[in-house]
């Protein structure tokens, strides 16, 4: 079965080497996703208003923490000296406490939560506009594929000539603000915070 395996994949390697070699004038290039993001003042905005009430609603859950700790220390302290209805009553409490700590915490941080929900609302627009950029540039530069450098997939090389970054960030200017081109910087943030233009072409 292993060498069976072996074998497909071989043939299938030697099916996609074949087929790049009889599409030889197909173009790539790749953007850097990261860099894009960077350069829009939106996103960073979204990311901060984010940040903002995700900080916000961790201390809710910490000061909810704090107060079910107390309940249980307490507990621990006079449950000698309580009758077992008592005893019944403040253990029921400390348990709706626990239950209201997990709803809370499913309600800002779930995977259906209020966090996921925000980050849809305010950066897939943004995506979306990335997407449809790349592909204008794409359409318009005659590319075949366009990778991205940001996603993960493994780029041994790349050659900068093929980086269309900047070109599918002039592109977004067209719609939303995106900082001046000679104003990106790569490799950090610092360029988010500069003045923004309507995407200032070459």
């Amino acid at each position: 079965m292993k060498t069976r395996t072996l074998i497909l994949a071989a043939f299938l390697m030697m099916l996609g080497i074949t087929t790049v070699k009889a599409q030889g004038n197909q173009k790539i290039a790749y953007v850097d996703t990261d860099y894009i993001l960077q350069n829009i003042p939106e996103y960073g905005d979204a990311q901060e208003e984010i940040n903002q009430m995700s900080v916000q609603w961790e201390k809710e859950l910490r000061n909810l923490r704090n107060t079910l700790d107390k309940m249980k220390r307490d507990y621990q302290t006079e449950s000698v000296l309580l009758s077992d209805d008592m005893k019944r009553k403040k253990e029921d409490a400390i348990v709706a406490k626990e239950q209201e700590l997990v709803t809370l915490q499913m309600q800002y941080f779930g995977p259906e939560g209020e966090l996921f929900s925000k980050r849809n609302e305010l950066i897939q627009p943004i995506q979306e506009k990335i997407y449809n950029a790349i592909t204008q540039v794409a359409q318009i530069k005659n590319y075949t594929f366009v990778l991205d450098k940001a996603s993960g997939t493994t780029v041994l090389y790349c050659n900068d000539k093929f980086d269309i970054s900047d070109d599918v960030l002039d592109e977004i200017g067209n719609v939303m603000q995106t900082v001046r081109r000679q104003d990106r910087k790569r490799g950090n943030s610092a360029g988010a915070g500069t003045k923004p233009s309507g995407g200032e072409k070459k």
